[in-house]
């Protein structure tokens, strides 16, 4: 008979569901994410540090695993999906999701109806919770629970050098604040030899790299947290062309005197609209975050891009300072390509254009 697992909420709301994963208690905050594919994507991708996610798709684990996809290393805290597929059915397939998350410590449950789960945390908010198999009887665990420190835990120790691919046209240093593989790829492609550095490295050293641009990358947390990163930042900021994308767009407008605020669910799927303000289209884009600039918060910061469900703030350039961010992510791994041309962007920076 299959074991029993529960999705405890910190307001005493029970789930109970079927055991599948690592055989160990969890506790994170917890969140959902839309998409209908990428799953692969998003159990490693290190801006989920912390969190318990709940895929809104019913079925998850139909293709498997592909180690291939890995964005990085795997961060979750737990996973909650209403079916898995025992049997998955892809030539590219090496091993399925149950054996994964038993590999990677990760405590899952299915079973569950997670649009109930879903419609608890959008009308509540974000909240936290424990995955567990028999349900205490004090909360304060879950209750007290809070992601800190989030940076420091996904970050690289050491710089590491990457090579183009192709001919070498620009040197970049990525900031590390728990980059998706994603972004130093699309940086390769374009020719760019990419010098990955660690989270805290200051502007003085990444100078002394001699590099043509910075990347900001994506990761976890609270922005606001991060005071070091953020100085150094506004150290970089109108000296060399940079490129913020998702945590790194907020730490950017933080540099410039922004504000962040948590949003009451986050941003979190391959199929959010954005409208481009400086433009005439709407992009369907991949984004996975819980914090937004507060527009028009930046100081020389003009507001480019606003999420058409909810108006907030997307993107921001700052003319005349070779600088501008985005909240999505433009290298979409899982999710549509409809905005890569951003790094073309950042190329053109880097030429002088």
């Amino acid at each position: 008979m299959e074991k029993k697992r529960y999705l405890v909420l910190d307001d005493g709301t029970v789930f109970e569901g079927r055991a599948f994963g690592a055989d160990v208690p969890s506790t994170g905050e917890l969140v959902f994410t839309t998409g209908m594919c990428g799953y692969v994507e998003t159990l490693t991708d290190p801006s989920y540090y912390g969190q318990i996610v709940v895929q809104t798709f019913p079925i998850i684990g139909n293709y498997g695993v592909i180690e291939a996809d890995f964005e990085g290393v795997c961060c979750v805290k737990g996973y909650v999906v209403r079916d898995w597929c025992r049997h998955p059915s892809n030539f590219r397939c090496q091993y399925d999701i149950d054996e994964f998350l038993k590999g990677k410590g990760v405590t899952g449950i299915y079973a569950v109806d997670t649009r109930s789960i879903v419609r608890q945390i959008r009308e509540r908010g974000v909240m936290n919770a424990m995955l567990c198999d028999s349900v205490p009887e004090d909360l304060s665990v879950i209750k007290n629970y809070r992601i800190s420190d989030a940076v420091e835990h996904v970050t690289l120790p050491e710089p590491v050098v990457y090579s183009s691919i192709g001919q070498c046209n620009y040197r970049v240093a990525l900031m590390d604040f728990g980059a998706k593989r994603s972004i130093l790829s699309e940086l390769r492609r374009r020719g760019c030899e990419v010098v990955r550095v660690p989270a805290h490295t200051t502007a003085r050293q990444i100078m002394d790299m001699s590099v043509d641009g910075v990347m900001l990358s994506n990761g976890p947390g609270d922005p606001a947290e991060n005071t070091a990163i953020i100085q150094q930042i506004g150290e970089l900021f109108g000296k060399i062309p940079i490129f913020g994308i998702c945590l790194g767009h907020q730490l950017l407008a933080l540099s410039r005197g922004g504000k962040t605020v948590k949003l009451k669910y986050g941003h979190r799927g391959s199929n959010q609209p954005v409208r481009d303000l400086l433009g005439s289209r709407t992009y369907i884009t991949s984004q996975n975050h819980g914090y937004a600039v507060v527009a028009d918060s930046a100081v020389k910061g003009t507001l480019s891009f606003i999420n058409a469900n909810d108006f907030t703030c997307e993107g921001l350039e700052y003319p005349g300072e070779k600088a501008f961010s985005v909240q999505f992510h433009p290298e979409a791994s899982a999710g549509p390509r409809d905005t890569s041309f951003l790094f073309d962007k950042f190329c053109g920076l880097m030429d002088g254009d």
